[in-house]
């Protein structure tokens, strides 16, 4: 049968799919666009599924901003030149307009939220799976909730490779984020010393105790503790946010900044992507030969 050329270009702009399979689709479905969308979808979902257990450990985390609150959200893939890629982009912008219009903060209840078109955002990624030929995910979805009087400070590191965000009392959205480039730099395990894990404490001094022991054995216990407690304090010092670095005067720390600057720091996350999923590591000759079979 004769296929329309305008169809045949819709067709393959909305599904990115080649032309023959888009000539393929057209023909089993008497030209009917919507149909062969989806006969596309459906031919693609079932390659999808094969990609599986590949590992998606690249991509973005984005950060969308709702008055007082704050949605992040990660999506996966598996190379950073597929992140790079306008749909892959797209997606990323059409699951955060779905997270904002459908208030779900979840995951799970995310893939199963809807676009306006319909299909399921769980169906959108295993599209765009099908279309780009790598694994494609979306996980961490969560919200944070400030006050009225509360600022949000928002960085996202190398296209969203890494994103803060902080809640702030005090201070304007500039000084917030740059309380936030600061955690992003540092990485702190804690806000401050009273932060601390006691059982981390226990386990750290334990260590260290053993550690200085050996290093000064004629030393009576005494000694040992005034020297545990000073590299302890050394070492928690490091960890701790308020006694980094300021990323923007590396001659004062955080703790200074917030103080100088009558700013409290209520709370903040640290994103990474990836973080959970284990890279694998491969020789990219390899692939693309296996890619060609």
């Amino acid at each position: 049968m004769n296929i329309d050329v305008n169809l045949l270009k819709e067709l393959r702009e909305r599904t990115g799919a080649g032309i023959l399979d888009c000539k393929k689709a057209l023909e089993a479905n008497d030209s009917d666009l919507n149909k062969s969308v989806q006969w596309l979808r459906e031919k693609g979902m079932a390659k999808a599924v094969k990609k599986a257990t590949r590992n998606a450990s690249e991509g973005t985390f984005n950060v969308l901003l709702n008055g007082n609150e704050a949605v992040l959200y990660e999506v996966n893939c598996e190379t950073d030149f597929v992140a790079m890629n306008a749909k892959f982009q797209t997606l990323v912008d059409e699951i955060g307009e779905v997270l904002l219009s459908t208030g779900v903060r979840t995951t799970e209840e995310a893939l199963n939220a809807k676009t306006i078109k319909g299909e399921t955002l769980n169906e959108l990624v295993l599209g765009l799976t099908a279309v780009v030929g790598e694994k494609i995910t979306l996980r961490n979805v969560s919200s944070i909730i400030k006050t009225d009087s509360q600022i949000f400070g928002v960085y996202r590191h190398n296209g969203g490779k890494i994103a803060v965000v902080s809640v702030i009392e005090g201070g304007d959205a500039n000084m917030a984020k740059y309380v936030s480039m600061s955690i992003c730099a540092n990485n702190p395990q804690y806000q401050s010393e009273e932060d601390v894990d006691q059982a981390y404490l226990a386990s750290e001094k334990e260590v260290l105790f053993k550690e200085a022991k050996e290093e000064n054995p004629s030393k009576p216990d005494m000694i040992i503790e005034k020297m545990v407690e000073g590299r302890l304090h050394k070492e928690l010092k490091e960890i701790c946010l308020v006694d980094q670095p300021y990323i923007m005067d590396q001659n004062i720390t955080v703790g200074t900044y917030l103080k100088d600057n009558h700013m409290q720091l209520i709370s903040y996350v640290r994103k990474v992507v990836g973080e959970g999923v284990e890279k694998k590591q491969c020789d990219f000759a390899q692939e693309v030969m296996e890619q060609m079979k």
